[in-house]
């Protein structure tokens, strides 16, 4: 089955077929840094990443670039509130989001292009749309003239028949349906950060930013764009515009977006509350593998309905497939093979990739995993799981991890690497001290603290503290063993002892 894909430009599902041999030409749309990133758009990075993975996985060549918006209307609203310089100001944000971005197990794109390292570039695109016609100069700025693009509106599917020629935008961002002249070279103003071009000094508007950065890396015409459904219009219409006339050539053979992520049922805002960043749900004492996997888990043209309840499903989801995995490599099975194992994993692995190739359908890839994973334990328990069947099952989790990658219980000594243990460890006193209130998924304070300290404690460590308390058993010192299984228990790790050994999970 072949890799197909909603393609937003065409308005239908389509066979992907790279325009170049083998190589995939991406560019995705990266993070404004005015602030940090919110979990919205963590929801479009993930999606993006999985999209990344399932092209290596498929064997193509990737080449992506992803950019960072650092100057337009809210960078530099932000930047002169703070009182400092629009660089200095950015670089903190710009640091935040490659820190999230690891604790995410985002694969890191071939080129991250930061906008205000290609400013010559944006100017001299904007002149070749001047001496074209495309775009005209007004009082120190320079506008597009949308009415002479006669292809205005194909990506968004808006009509707009009836522009009114001349009437002007110089906002970055405006509302649906405004299809006035948008602004290209903004006219330096009083307080505002300025460069100094043959346009005149100024600073570029915001869509004329990723029409330089995708094409100065990826040529002409490339393969995919992606982005949230947000900025289907206008930001991705104004880039088909900006980049066709002055190229002359298709811009993007493939727009991808992915649709909105809402919060218990309502729109994020901070006026509601509801508004979280990846450090304040790390704060909580929420592990970036429970979110990742819940932001992945559902297919990225369907809205996400994210509810700390979720993050604790998802949670509990990685804990099933990380106890098995533990059963796989940690347990001793009789010799030989069983046949209709051996076939059910085949299949698995054959619904888990045909939902990929399905336009990303991760909520049938994952579900694919987990049937197989619940029948190969009830095989285990009844002990008729065999020695020979654990190669095809340990390759299949591990093709699963190459696109989902949260298989590795790794968490806590990322949150160390990056400084956020004082966070995490203030999360399990506050859990401790009085009852959560943030949302549908709280519990008793006690009850959140084991779960937490659970969550940050490693599968390595539990290993090795289930591996201890067998030789204790072993030599008779059972007051150790029941030491060691209390202490596991007080940190929301089970133990169960069966026939086949032991077996574990968190609370």
């Amino acid at each position: 089955m072949s890799l197909r894909l909603y393609n937003t430009l065409s308005g239908r599902l389509e066979e992907f077929r790279p325009l170049e041999r083998n190589q995939v030409r991406m560019y995705t749309c990266g993070p404004t840094v005015y602030d940090y990133a919110h979990i919205g758009n963590y929801r479009t990075f993930v999606f993006q990443d999985i999209l990344r993975r399932v092209f290596k996985y498929r064997g193509f060549e990737v080449r992506h670039v992803m950019n960072v918006t650092d100057v337009d209307d809210r960078t530099i609203r932000n930047a002169r509130a703070a009182g400092l310089e629009l660089r200095d100001y950015t670089a903190k944000y710009i640091e935040a989001f490659h820190v999230d971005r690891q604790l995410l197990c985002l694969e890191t794109p071939e080129v991250i292009a930061r906008a205000t390292d290609h400013i010559d570039d944006m100017a001299a695109l904007i002149q070749t749309l001047i001496d074209k016609g495309y775009a005209y100069r007004a009082e120190g700025s320079v506008y597009y003239r949308v009415e002479k693009f006669k292809e205005y509106g194909k990506l968004s599917k808006i009509d707009f028949s009836g522009i009114r020629p001349g009437a002007r935008v110089d906002s970055d961002n405006y509302d649906k349906a405004d299809a006035r002249d948008f602004v290209l070279w903004k006219a330096a103003k009083e307080g505002e950060p300025f460069w100094n071009t043959p346009l005149g000094p100024g600073r570029p508007g915001w869509h004329i930013e990723c029409s330089v950065m995708s094409m100065k890396y990826l040529g002409p015409t490339f393969d995919i764009h992606s982005g949230g459904s947000d900025l289907v219009f206008p930001h991705h219409e104004n880039e088909i515009a900006q980049s066709e006339a002055a190229t002359g050539k298709p811009f993007v053979h493939t727009w991808l977006h992915s649709e909105h992520l809402i919060v218990n049922g309502e729109k994020m805002s901070k006026s509601l509350g509801n508004f979280f960043t990846l450090r304040d749900l790390i704060a909580k004492g929420f592990k970036p593998t429970a979110i990742r996997y819940l932001l992945a888990s559902v297919p990225f043209r369907r809205p996400l309905n994210f509810t700390f309840d979720g993050i604790h499903q998802a949670q509990q989801s990685l804990d099933r497939l990380r106890n098995f995995r533990f059963r796989l490599t940690m347990e001793k099975f009789p010799p030989g093979e069983t046949n209709e194992l051996q076939k059910a994993a085949v299949k698995a692995r054959q619904t888990f990739e045909e939902a990929l190739d399905d336009n990303l359908n991760t909520a049938e890839a994952l579900g694919a995993v987990f049937s197989l994973v619940r029948e190969a334990n009830t095989a285990m328990d009844r002990g008729e799981f065999h020695d020979g069947d654990r190669p095809v099952f340990l390759d299949l989790l591990e093709r699963w991890d190459r696109i989902f990658a949260v298989l590795d219980d790794n968490d806590y000594a990322r949150l160390r690497q990056f400084g956020f243990v004082q966070e995490l460890e203030a999360a399990l006193s506050h859990s401790s001290a009085r009852p959560q209130a943030d949302g549908p998924a709280a519990g008793t304070g006690d009850g959140h603290r084991a779960s937490l300290m659970a969550e940050s404690l490693p599968e390595k460590e539990i290993q090795r503290r289930i591996s201890e308390r067998e030789t204790a058993r072993r030599r008779g010192d059972f007051a150790r063993a029941d030491l060691i299984r209390k202490e596991l228990l007080e940190a929301g790790v089970i133990l169960e002892d069966t026939k086949s050994g032991v077996r574990w999970k968190r609370k």
